[in-house]
């Protein structure tokens, strides 16, 4: 496909956003390249509040958990892995997930986000099994886990077909799967970054495929900003509008740029926030078929997390209770939930704690038991995010 810019002008091309009329990549080019920051915004803006409620915003309180660093592939963006061998590499035991999960649970979490490196020991038994123990441990918990490299890889280590690695990760527990390794979905640019090997384009959006046909529900993501220029971006949103026509099964679009401390690519320049809003906004009106739609504060800073809300998204995501993989390229955010709720609320909207699916708000009342019953679990480190009245007590 041709992915060069439309001969439309601007003005035309959000004017048939406005009117409810799909746009097409060489359009979304030209927004990219000609845009007004503030005008994409107005209309990232109008489209937002087609989909969701105008006067709120959502936010969800999960944990990044990453069961391992050890990874097989090398990708050049990536400051979070180690080599197999690694003395720096580690494998978290099921009891080490378990005092994760029950702090998580006691700081009013629903769910966890579990992905690691591609590890060249686990077949499919270690991830059946680890599903399995966090099921009958924590049946409260939501497990939206191991990204579509993962999944590829463990396919191809136990020659199992995509479909039959997500039935089997279905049956033992999983209940949803992270957009992990999209990056840039356009072969050319992972090749260079590396990324080719772990997964191709073509099969990212298949492992997706597949899990929405097992009636699983998956993120989609994009993280840019490493040189690729705009047609492999707009490469990336046709792809991900394309197969959400098809299935209707991502929930989310996330889009962050790249960090590139303790990387192979310490010579990227910085990605800065009028790129971000820029490509967030066209983002919201190139991809009219996905409903929600995060900032990336975790990147970006609390400020422009806030902003973002103005520029399409209607989500804040996480409070980051724990983050690894952003934070070893330099980058390290996290906020209590009172924080979270009055960053919404300055900006003008009303907060509300969503499901890890976004089908239903959570209340307080919602996770106060099973919050006191965990309380013991929170950290030192953590302590700055709980509610006093589930702060476990001292001495």
């Amino acid at each position: 496909m041709d992915w060069t810019a439309s001969a439309r002008s601007v003005e035309e091309i959000l004017q048939d956003a406005r009117d409810g009329h799909r746009i097409t990549a060489a359009d979304a080019h030209r927004l990219l390249l000609d845009g007004d920051l503030l005008e994409l915004g107005l209309v990232a803006d109008e489209i937002r509040n087609r989909h969701n409620d105008a006067a709120a915003a959502t936010y969800n309180v999960d944990r990044n958990i990453n069961y391992t660093n050890v990874c097989v592939y090398k990708c050049r963006f990536c400051a979070f892995y180690r080599a197999p061998g690694d003395p720096e590499g580690y494998l978290l035991t099921h009891e080490e997930i378990g005092r994760k999960i029950e702090e998580t649970l006691a700081l009013n979490g629903t769910g966890i986000l579990m992905q690691g490196g591609v590890h060249p020991d686990l077949g499919i038994d270690f991830y059946e099994d680890l599903l399995r123990y966090i099921r009958t441990e924590y049946p409260d918990i939501h497990l939206h886990a191991f990204s579509p490299p993962e999944v590829k890889f463990i396919a191809k280590k136990e020659r199992m077909s995509f479909s039959e690695v997500i039935g089997r990760l279905k049956a033992a527990g999983l209940m949803s799967i992270p957009g992990g390794g999209a990056e840039i979905l356009s072969d050319g640019v992972r090749k260079e970054i590396l990324a080719l090997p772990k997964c191709s384009a073509d099969e990212w959006i298949d492992i997706n495929r597949q899990a929405h046909l097992h009636g699983l529900r998956t993120s989609a993501t994009m993280m840019y900003g490493m040189g690729e220029g705009l047609e492999p971006r707009i490469e990336h949103m046709q792809r991900i509008r394309d197969l959400q026509d098809e299935t209707e099964g991502f929930t989310a679009f996330i889009s962050w740029t790249f960090q590139h401390d303790n990387t192979d690519m310490p010579e990227v320049p910085e990605t800065y926030a009028h790129e971000y809003l820029k490509t967030l906004a066209v983002s919201r009106i190139f991809i009219d078929n996905i409903q929600h739609f995060q900032t990336s504060w975790v990147t970006q800073g609390k400020k422009i997390g806030q902003l973002a809300l103005k520029f399409g998204a209607d989500d804040m995501g996480s409070i980051m209770i724990e983050e690894n993989v952003v934070s070893a390229a330099g980058t390290s955010y996290k906020m209590s939930q009172e924080e979270m709720e009055r960053l919404i609320a300055q900006a003008g909207y009303r907060p509300r704690q969503r499901s890890n699916l976004y089908e239903r708000f959570v209340e307080r009342e919602d996770t106060a038991e099973i919050a006191a019953r965990y309380r013991h679990a929170i950290t030192v480190q953590n302590r700055g995010l709980a509610n006093s009245s589930v702060l476990p007590v001292i001495g």
